[in-house]
């Protein structure tokens, strides 16, 4: 999860690969240590890149977190299509729950939501994240009103929210735990709402 680059500067080059290690570095201290023992200087030994350099260009562990999610959003989510928005949205909701519960990226995707909760910054990159997120899934619902199985004018976006929201309330907020039967739980009262035309 990452930022652009921007602020006039060339892609590529010595610039991208400092950013790529970096990056790396962020991602690997945020998924053995977590966000609360993220520091400039641990993720500036791991890259090999010089602290100097790392409070230069990012400012300190908000820029890092700001940047790893950007760069995140940039990337592109696998998303289905498998002819059933049902079968979609059942294979999205998975997707979130996998997110979470992989032993790699789950502690990297957990950091990232605390890092939000504690500062400003990376609040306003996980909500780019997100919104991000949200404009790669809409086919889903487009195609599916295209189909005749959402009524027209089904909104992309909060059908996308409704059928993963419950799996981020049971990962934050009642800290239950997430499986592929809660995922197709979430899916199938997203679809109920959506086909009544609640959203």
């Amino acid at each position: 999860m990452t930022i652009a680059e921007g602020h006039g500067r060339r892609p590529g080059g010595r610039s991208a690969r400092v950013r790529a290690a970096v990056r790396a570095a962020t991602l690997s201290e945020l998924a053995e240590k977590g966000y609360t023992a993220l520091t400039v200087e641990g993720v500036a030994a791991r890259s090999g890149v010089h602290k100097t350099t790392v409070y230069r260009r990012w400012g300190g562990v908000e820029g890092l977190i700001a940047d790893a999610l950007e760069m995140a959003s940039e990337e592109p989510w696998p998303i289905p299509d498998t002819g059933s928005v049902e079968d979609d949205l059942r294979a999205l909701a998975r997707l979130v729950v996998t997110g979470f519960t992989d032993p790699d990226e789950g502690p990297v995707s957990t950091a990232f939501i605390a890092a939000a909760m504690q500062n400003s910054a990376a609040a306003v990159a996980l909500r780019r994240f997100f919104a991000s997120r949200h404009d790669q899934a809409a086919p889903i619902v487009t195609r599916a009103v295209a189909r005749g199985e959402l009524p027209p004018g089904t909104d992309p976006v909060e059908v996308v929210r409704a059928a993963v929201a419950p799996i981020y309330y049971r990962l934050f907020v009642s800290r239950e735990p997430v499986d592929a039967a809660v995922a197709d739980r979430a899916a199938g009262a997203a679809l109920a709402a959506a086909r009544a035309g609640a959203l």
